[in-house]
């Protein structure tokens, strides 16, 4: 579903260790800041199926893991993002269909069952994918601690570095309007102004203003 919507909607993938969290924080901020009615969300979603998908990869894997994925993206989709969008609000979601296309294919599943599962879903008006050196990226993890076990070391950020140029390339085919940001040096405020300029321009071509004007 997507077309006409008075809301802009925003997808922001990318990394292991790329900063996700922290620059949607950050560009939420900014565009309040300057006026802009702004959601910000995730997924997996905080609803009980996102719950699931998100703390509990240890047990369940490939198919599975894809299915409850995906179903919680269209529970999220029908009772958060399209509401929000609805009310004219800029909905920007941390992860989205990009890192299914990299995750899932992470632990096993074909690209073609993800594709299928994923195939309803709402396109963005704006897929942010933040990009990284992954030997900068690992360090990150080393830090903070791994998420998931996705994040596993060095070779799984060169993988899911490799898996995201892929993934690029194939939603741009698809016709999804890409913006990538590599943040391998650059700091999240820096990031986050760079995407939230690029979204106050489209917001200009659908009409939405800020409040202060």
């Amino acid at each position: 579903m997507t077309g006409a919507r008075p809301g802009l909607f925003v997808t922001v993938d990318g990394l292991g260790g790329a900063g996700k969290t922290t620059v949607v924080a950050h560009l939420a901020r900014y565009l309040t800041d300057r006026g802009y009615p702004v959601h910000a969300t995730t997924e997996p979603s905080h609803a009980p199926l996102g719950e699931i998908a998100r703390h509990q990869t240890d047990t369940y894997s490939g198919h599975a893991l894809a299915c409850l994925v995906a179903a919680d993206r269209y529970h999220h989709l029908a009772t958060d993002i399209r509401p929000n969008l609805a009310t004219a609000k800029i909905v920007i979601c941390d992860r989205y269909v990009a890192s299914s296309y990299v995750l899932q294919r992470m632990d096993g599943v074909p690209l073609p069952f993800i594709e299928a599962v994923n195939a309803d879903t709402d396109r963005p008006d704006l897929a942010v994918i933040l990009t990284g050196d992954p030997e900068i990226t690992a360090a990150r993890i080393s830090r903070r601690g791994a998420h998931t076990r996705f994040e596993s070391g060095i070779d799984a950020s060169r993988t899911e570095a490799d898996l995201y140029r892929d993934t690029a390339e194939r939603l741009a085919v698809l016709g999804y309007p890409l913006f990538s940001v590599d943040t391998s040096e650059a700091r999240p405020e820096s990031v986050a102004a760079q995407i939230g300029a690029r979204i106050a321009g489209l917001a200009g071509v659908h009409g939405l203003t800020p409040a202060a004007e």
